[in-house]
């Protein structure tokens, strides 16, 4: 359980985004890559997902995880996911192009924590 939670970890982690004014929904709208990497736990090592955002939601088609979360017209990204008795927080920042950051999480007694990159694909 821990391996599937930490892939929708991060599918989220960069990108949850619920900006604060239209002007930062519209710099971050659009397709994302994101490569989730774990550097510690026992969680898979490491993942890619293709999200989008539009008008600063977090569309992702890829599993049972929930997110909630913000990014702020600076870009900055607070992030939380949850599955299951499971959750992760995250943190980074984003640019029109790309974002990276750092996330940690629980799952089943099992903690993890990595890394987080992302790039606009669109």
């Amino acid at each position: 359980m821990i391996s599937r939670f930490s892939a929708g970890v991060l599918a989220f982690l960069c990108l949850t985004a619920l900006p604060d004014t239209a002007s930062a929904q519209r710099a971050f709208d659009g397709n994302w890559s994101v490569l989730i990497v774990t550097q510690s736990g026992n969680c898979d090592r490491a993942y890619r997902y293709g999200v989008s955002i539009r008008s600063g939601h977090v569309l992702y088609d890829g599993g049972a995880v929930n997110f909630t979360g913000r990014v702020a017209p600076n870009g900055a990204v607070r992030v939380r996911v949850s599955s299951g008795n499971g959750f992760a927080d995250g943190a980074g920042r984003l640019n029109r192009n790309a974002g990276q950051g750092r996330w940690s999480g629980r799952s089943a007694g099992s903690q993890c924590s990595g890394y987080w990159t992302a790039e606009r694909r669109g």
